[in-house]
């Protein structure tokens, strides 16, 4: 595959891929059939970001919400996220799963990624959003001492996704245009772009559109 060549990629990308129950719907499947078949999409994303250079990548697994959904489904996305986690793990990445872990619905396996592990020559920083919720993330702050100095610096240092750096894409499948509370803070100045196909059926040129679009933006941080 040829990759193209960009005057500017983001440093840190965020995913949201959404559409996996309406894929499943549209062939005839039960809703909980799409989870897996995401899996292999979000590996071959990772594959294309390492090839351009893209230094951070977060994925968005499940949420806190989520979890309300029928226990089939449940169980799915867990098992696929399970699956998308321990597939990185034979690939050079600086890994951290990032979630509730204390709740039952945190998958046990997942249990020893939520601190970061490095795999490989560890090349690319990925995060992935496990039963993840913006509320028990922001809520580190009350358990924190109340920051000082550089105040914004302090804060961030001091939420569940602390170690997590400001986001400057997020490219959400599926075509709604909603954050869904992915990482809030590191949120607050990305660009946003949304991709009308469902999550199951990404395709290279999805990510290369995206990637255009980007460069072409004014990133001005508010200044």
């Amino acid at each position: 595959m040829i990759v193209p060549e960009f005057s500017r990629i983001p440093g840190h990308l965020g995913v949201i891929p959404d559409g996996n129950r309406r894929w499943a719907q549209a062939r005839g499947m039960d809703k909980s059939a799409g989870y897996s078949s995401g899996v292999e999409a979000g590996f071959d994303m990772f594959c294309l970001c390492r090839r351009l250079g893209i230094e951070e990548l977060t994925f968005y697994g499940f949420t806190q919400d989520n979890t309300k959904r029928p226990r089939k489904q449940r169980i799915a996305f867990q098992q696929a996220c399970v699956e998308a986690v321990l597939r990185l793990t034979d690939e050079d990445a600086r890994l951290r799963v990032i979630g509730d872990h204390q709740s039952d619905m945190f998958p046990a396996r997942l249990l020893p990624f939520v601190k970061r592990q490095t795999f490989g020559e560890g090349q690319m920083k990925v995060n992935f959003l496990v039963n993840y919720d913006w509320s028990w993330d922001v809520g580190h702050l009350f358990d924190a001492q109340r920051p000082s100095g550089s105040q914004r610096k302090a804060v961030a240092g001091k939420i569940g996704s602390g170690d997590v750096s400001r986001i400057d894409l997020i490219i959400r499948w599926g075509g709604r245009r909603r954050l869904s509370g992915f990482l809030p803070v590191q949120s607050v100045y990305a660009d946003m772009y949304i991709e009308g196909a469902l999550w199951p059926d990404f395709a290279p040129e999805q990510l290369f559109s995206a990637l255009r679009w980007y460069q072409d933006q004014d990133v001005t941080l508010g200044g």
